[in-house]
C-alpha cells in the first residue's frame, strides 16, 4: 500500500481508470469475435451489421485512448477485408 497520500490517491485513480478503460476493450474485443465467428458460418448480412458496430466500438475505443488509432484501424481493415473475401467466395 502507497505512503504517500498522491500515491494513494494515484492508485485510486488507476484502479478506476483500468476498470473503464477495460469496458471499451472488451466491448470492441466482443464484437469483433461475434462478426469473425458470423463470417465463418456464412451469415454475411447479420456480419456486417456486427461488423458496423465492430468498427464503432473500435474507433470509440480508440478515441478513448484505450487502444492505439492505428491498432484500431488494422482491425477494422481486416474485418471488412474477411468480410469482403467471403462475398466474392460466395458470389
Amino acid at each position: 500500500m502507497a505512503n504517500i497520500k498522491s500515491a494513494a490517491k494515484r492508485a485510486r485513480q488507476n484502479v478506476k481508470r483500468r476498470d473503464h478503460n477495460r469496458y471499451y476493450q472488451t466491448t470492441a474485443r466482443t464484437f469483433v469475435k461475434k462478426a469473425r465467428a458470423q463470417i465463418e458460418t456464412g451469415d454475411l448480412e447479420t456480419a456486417e451489421a456486427t461488423i458496423q458496430q465492430a468498427i464503432k466500438t473500435l474507433d470509440k475505443a480508440a478515441q478513448k485512448g484505450t487502444i492505439h488509432r492505428n491498432n484500431a484501424a488494422r482491425r477494422k481493415s481486416r474485418l471488412v477485408k474477411a468480410l469482403n473475401k467471403a462475398k466474392t467466395a460466395e458470389a
